[in-house]
């Protein structure tokens, strides 16, 4: 051993920084799985808790605005970040994320956090709007690797199709997959084309859907001026984002069923249509028909019964005609005197039978 070597020597904050960097060369970025003890928040800014298993112990220092979910004591967690030792010679693990892990932590973090945001309305049905009436414009946001994105545009397009998808790829799980869907809808909103997004992911664990409790993703949802549809997971599974979307469907596969129309369906219901519309004419044709001919049938009654009445007055004026017609009076034996009726004229007398010529002898007034 050489005895002559030379001891290195370091100020105190030399000292940290030469440790800090070596921490980082030899950690990096790590996570540490753990379950949250001493979980407290000072300032409303920073956030302080012990990491811990059944034998040790870890600090962990993180800002608030690093928490995406609700933490609380007792919670198995995973923490995202690395070992660092303070200026106060303190060693802590500063996290730059962290969620909860298995069933019970991550059921517990799900609870908490939906009183949280249904007390601030995030989840208010009146506030929900429903799928736009004949849209073109379909956003998406998957990961377009997923079975559960490959599902859903098989159906779409199976079903209806024309529709206008535009697709943002983004992971749908892990640490990553909260801010990437956040830009997705901040992009679809600033853009302004598609006319509602469906946010789509097929089945997984509770670590894999975890992502959709993440509680700035939650907000970005039910802030969004266009309106969203989720399709996650699997019938039996329910986010956060769901409860937060205008629309929710069980899957990706029921997403696309419930934004676009059945296109055998739709032919049914057209030929149904139809058939009833015929039916309807037929109908309607046989009561106007029917209803004509009642009033056709009042109509010729009241034409009868007009030319009836004018045959009755006819035959009234005819008899009178026939009483006053000179041939009929000479028929009955009178005669027509014609000519100047005063002593020396020739007069004319007719009868039925002859025509008389006669001069007048005498001329005097009839008294009764």
């Amino acid at each position: 051993m050489d005895s002559d070597r030379e001891t290195p020597r370091f100020s105190v904050s030399d000292f940290l920084a030469v440790l800090n960097q070596t921490l980082d060369y030899a950690f990096g970025t790590i996570e540490i799985e753990g379950e949250v003890a001493n979980f407290k928040v000072n300032k409303g800014k920073w956030v302080f808790f012990d990491l811990k298993d059944k034998e040790s112990t870890v600090p962990v220092f993180m800002t608030i605005f690093q928490i995406r979910t609700t933490i609380r004591d007792g919670m198995k967690v995973v923490v995202s970040g690395s070992p660092r030792v303070t200026g106060a010679g303190r060693f802590s693990f500063t996290g730059a994320s962290v969620r909860p892990i298995g069933e019970g932590s991550i059921k517990k973090s799900f609870e908490l956090l939906k009183m949280k945001l249904e007390k601030q309305g995030l989840f208010d049905v009146a506030k929900k709007r429903p799928i736009p009436k004949d849209f073109q414009k379909l956003g998406v946001i998957s990961s377009v690797s997923a079975a559960g994105y490959a599902d859903f545009i098989k159906i779409l397009n199976a079903r209806w199709g024309g529709l206008d998808v535009w697709v943002a790829n983004c992971g749908v799980q892990g640490a990553s997959a909260a801010d990437e869907i956040m830009r997705a809808i901040d992009f679809f909103n600033e853009q302004g084309e598609v006319e509602i997004i469906a946010i789509v992911r097929g089945g997984g664990s509770a670590d894999d859907l975890a992502v959709f409790n993440d509680e700035p993703l939650v907000r970005k949802i039910a802030a969004s001026k266009i309106p969203i549809i989720t399709g996650i997971g699997h019938e039996v599974d329910e986010s956060l984002a769901d409860l937060a979307a205008d629309v929710r469907a069980s899957t990706p596969t029921n997403a696309a069923e419930m934004l676009t129309k059945d296109k055998e369906a739709e032919l049914w219901r057209m030929n149904d249509s139809l058939v009833a519309l015929g039916k309807y004419l037929d109908n309607y044709l046989s009561t106007v028909v029917s209803s004509n001919k009642n009033k056709l049938g009042n109509a010729k009654r009241e034409i009868i019964l007009r030319i009836e009445r004018a045959e009755g007055e006819l035959a009234k004026d005819k008899k009178i005609l026939e009483s006053l017609n000179p041939e009929k009076v000479l028929k009955q034996g009178y005669a027509i005197v014609s000519g100047k009726i005063s002593p020396g004229s020739v007069v004319k007398i007719t009868t039925f039978d002859n025509l008389i010529s006669a001069e007048v002898k005498d001329v005097r007034k009839r008294t009764n």
